[in-house]
């Protein structure tokens, strides 16, 4: 059983903010050896969703990028699943929330995400389709993607 939880950054309090930090290090730069700014300066402006075992340990999260002006479109980002916890339906359960949330919020607008090449097909899965090439982010290789309303 998850527990799923949305939050403002003002809202998170210090530990669940390092438990956040911790687990998107964890995946982002220590499992796929990537060092990049994963503290880009957008967490005080989004919603926060973890998702948190029976223990209380925080196995899921995402963000959801609220935009800056009529004309954007809110993002959903730094998706991750703690990697013992991944191939049981989290990413798809936690992907679906998120998607709510942000057709909720800003109905109308289409949702954006910068994917993980290798994700491409379980992204599309949820309704995201490929626009323009695949390009390079950190070593990683990605594809831009849409969900239309």
């Amino acid at each position: 059983m998850i527990t799923w939880q949305w939050q403002s950054f003002q809202d998170l309090s210090a530990d669940a903010l390092y438990e956040v930090l911790s687990l998107r290090q964890e995946v982002f730069v220590v499992e796929q050896r990537c060092a990049y700014r994963d503290i880009d300066g957008c967490d005080r402006d989004a919603l926060h969703l973890t998702g948190k075992d029976a223990g209380g340990k925080l196995v899921a999260y995402l963000r959801l990028l609220t935009p800056r002006s009529p004309a954007e479109d809110p993002v959903l980002g730094r998706v991750v699943v703690l990697g013992s916890r991944r191939g049981g339906g989290l990413g798809r359960q936690m992907m679906t929330l998120g998607i709510e949330k942000a057709s909720e919020l800003y109905g109308g607008h289409p949702v954006r995400l910068s994917a993980q090449r290798y994700l491409e097909a379980f992204y599309a899965s949820l309704g995201f389709l490929a626009t323009g090439e695949p390009y390079d982010e950190d070593g990683i290789p990605h594809i831009s993607m849409v969900r239309h309303a």
